[in-house]
């Protein structure tokens, strides 16, 4: 073949087939060389790699500089690159060592690191033993980006693993590496796995703790040992920048996320309804992976440590006082929270995705948490519903509200507004709007009445609310209207009456 060496083995043929009385063609195609190289052989002129001698085809253009200079640099500073060195060079002896010259010493620089540079950090292979060690780690999407309902979707993937068994869980995370979501990514999967592995690791968790204070510090490290403490696990961390440390777990995650992004190409669009129906794809596409390693898993399991009785403590607490705008501040995010709690102080259970808002022992409403922002000073979680039944009393309140375009509950309602902003006269606006908001809320048509509303706009309809609040209110009202009342006659009443009395009452 032409760029390899002709082997011995070639040589005997090719000699053979000559022998034989075949022509050098015939004979250098049965050894499989080129004609030319039969020649060769025949006239012993044949180079053999084994004697061949090493010489340089040029002068060495670092010659009056290595020893010199660069060696000596490379000595007191192993940490110099090619680069580094190049425009040394350069800014030293102009016009003397152009560009071409960076493959050269980046060849130079090898070597002498090879033979005499520092010694380099080796990685010891771990056998890894059925039943003892789980990892957790958080990793991202980065070649592909993945849409809710039509808006990008910023979250993180939490990511627990077996060492021995390679058995995996991922669970969506919308708040970053945080205690909560550790907590409760590593309770949903101990819990699916059916078991806990004697020793649980993770990485140093820097995102989590590098805006903490040393206090919280301290609190969210008592609370991890906690955590792990309620498993019967030990809890364990690879020390900080030793990623290879934690590599059961770091490693896998390319090939996860590698089988996301092809079962994405699959599905043909990146975008879903719901984070719900997002995790339920994640699931089937990990189902779909701890099935090749599903004899390795069950066999694992038989050495797993028993869940305990109860699950952990998953979520952070909070505590918070509704203002009298029927809102609280959690993490720097303003929620509504329903009116009639308003003056009360509400314990707040802080989860990955949501908030728990209990008065005293007594839990009064779920709230699905915003996570704060990068950039930004404030944020909002406004659900209208919460305080639209005091907002009908005031309609105009409504215009100059800080909590306006908040109230709006989507891109159809804020439309709405624009138009009729413009069309109406300011105090007939706000009762229109704010009667919408009431009707979407109280008869729940919120989809369908923003569409409805959205058709007449663009067909040139007039707006009428009374029409509107018919419509939506119709099938209440049809379902009391078709009620049947059967009047019996008054007469049997008398049969009810004792005899006595009957007597009594005619005398």
């Amino acid at each position: 073949m032409p760029g390899e060496w002709i082997k011995p083995q070639q040589v005997v043929l090719y000699m053979k087939a000559r022998k034989e009385g075949y022509k050098q063609n015939v004979s250098a195609a049965k050894a499989g060389i080129s004609e030319r190289s039969g020649r060769n052989i025949e006239h012993n002129e044949r180079i053999d790699p084994k004697r061949m001698l090493r010489w340089r085809s040029r002068p060495d253009p670092l010659k009056a500089v290595w020893e010199s200079e660069l060696k000596p640099m490379l000595e007191q500073t192993p940490a110099l690159t090619a680069i580094t060195l190049l425009e040394y060079l350069q800014s030293q002896y102009p016009g003397n060592y152009p560009d071409k010259l960076l493959r050269t010493i980046q060849r130079r620089v090898k070597q002498w690191q090879a033979l005499y540079g520092p010694e380099k950090e080796v990685m010891f292979r771990q056998v890894h033993e059925i039943g003892r060690l789980g990892l957790s780690d958080f990793t991202k999407l980065k070649k592909v980006s993945i849409t809710i309902a039509g808006k990008v979707f910023e979250h993180l993937l939490y990511h627990f693993r077996l060492a021995y068994s390679r058995w995996s869980f991922i669970k969506v995370t919308q708040g970053g590496e945080s205690y909560p979501a550790l907590a409760e990514g590593l309770g949903n999967a101990l819990q699916k796995l059916g078991g806990c592995p004697a020793e649980h690791r993770t990485d140093s968790l820097s995102a989590a703790f590098k805006n903490l204070s040393l206090k919280d510090k301290e609190d969210m490290t008592v609370r991890y040992d906690a955590l792990c403490r309620h498993y019967g696990m030990s809890a364990t961390r690879n020390n900080r920048g030793k990623g290879h440390e934690n590599g059961s777990v770091e490693s896998p995650h390319g090939h996860i996320k590698r089988r996301i992004e092809q079962a994405l190409l699959l599905r043909g669009n990146n975008d879903f309804e719901n984070v719900s129906a997002y995790q339920k794809f994640i699931d089937n596409i990990v189902s779909q992976a701890n099935r090749r390693n599903a004899k390795a898993i069950d066999s694992e399991r038989k050495f797993l440590l028993p869940l305990p009785s109860r699950p952990s403590v998953d979520y952070t607490e909070r505590r918070a006082v509704v203002s009298s705008s029927s809102t609280i501040e959690v993490r720097r995010v303003t929620y509504t929270v329903p009116s009639r709690l308003q003056g009360e102080a509400l314990n707040i259970r802080v989860y990955d995705d949501r908030l728990l808002c209990y008065l005293g022992s007594q839990h009064v409403v779920t709230l699905e948490r915003l996570h704060f922002a990068r950039g930004s000073k404030r944020e909002r979680q406004v659900d209208y519903r919460h305080v639209i039944h005091s907002l009908v009393k005031k309609p105009q309140a409504f215009r100059y509200s800080r909590l306006r375009d908040d109230l709006l509950p989507d891109a159809n309602y804020q439309n709405i507004w624009l138009a009729i902003d413009k069309i109406m006269p300011s105090q007939e606006a706000c009762r229109f709007i704010v009667g919408l908001l009431y009707l979407a809320a109280t008869s729940d048509c919120e989809k369908a009445l923003g569409e409805k509303v959205i058709a007449g706009l663009n067909a040139g309809h007039k707006l009428s609310l009374g029409c509107l609040q018919q419509q939506f209110c119709k099938e209440l009202g049809s379902s009391h209207n078709g009620i049947q009342v059967k009047q019996h006659p008054l007469e049997k009443y008398n049969k009810l009456i004792p005899q006595q009395f009957q007597e009594v009452r005619h005398a």
